[in-house]
């Protein structure tokens, strides 16, 4: 039953995701992102630990936000627990974008902390590597600068994603026009970034 409700959830997130890919160079499929985070999740703590709407809502967890469905649709095809964590997850598109990331930093206490560790600790691993496109260095090394302010409000509750992010913090680089910088340039040696216009 457990690999059924998994193949479920994730062939409704392909279906909701089809038509989208990630920003980077390579124009990954945008499916490949809530695999990893519901991957992440479940390789940070012991499988019957893992209850297996956290992973489920893990896979749906960007599509109320980035796509036509429904908070309704999801609690009527998956349960309310898995309502709850998807919407808990999701952004507030009725905010602006800096009252939304304002949010997740007040929020992120409060919410399904495994599905929150796993998607920063995916988005900033993918920045290392692939850089979306028209992102600046300074707009890369501001997003892990809020990052780093999110999960410190949740780390506790899960030390093996929270120490993952800390060495992506500590030491991460990525290359931007040639160049090789620090991720996180104010944390571990160097000046902050300069906060953008």
């Amino acid at each position: 039953m457990t690999s059924h409700a998994l193949l479920h959830a994730s062939t409704f997130a392909a279906a909701a995701h089809s038509t989208q890919v990630r920003k980077n160079v390579a124009r990954t499929p945008y499916i490949n992102h809530p695999l990893q985070v519901a991957f992440l999740i479940s390789s940070s703590l012991p499988s019957e630990s893992v209850p297996i709407e956290v992973l489920q809502a893990a896979i749906l967890h960007d599509t109320v936000e980035d796509t036509a469905v429904t908070l309704d649709e999801i609690e009527k095809t998956f349960g309310a627990r898995v309502r709850r964590i998807v919407d808990e997850v999701s952004d507030d598109k009725g905010k602006n974008k800096q009252e939304r990331k304002q949010a997740q930093i007040d929020h992120a206490p409060h919410v399904s902390v495994d599905a929150k560790l796993a998607d920063k600790l995916a988005n900033l691993t993918d920045l290392t590597t692939d850089v979306p496109v028209g992102w600046t260095t300074e707009r890369v090394q501001e997003y892990f600068v809020w990052a780093k302010r999110v999960t410190d409000g949740c780390k506790d509750a899960n030390p093996t994603l929270a120490k993952q992010l800390e060495e992506l913090y500590l030491s991460a680089t990525f290359v931007h026009d040639g160049k090789t910088h620090k991720c996180h340039p104010g944390y571990g040696g160097g000046p902050p970034p300069p906060p953008s216009a």
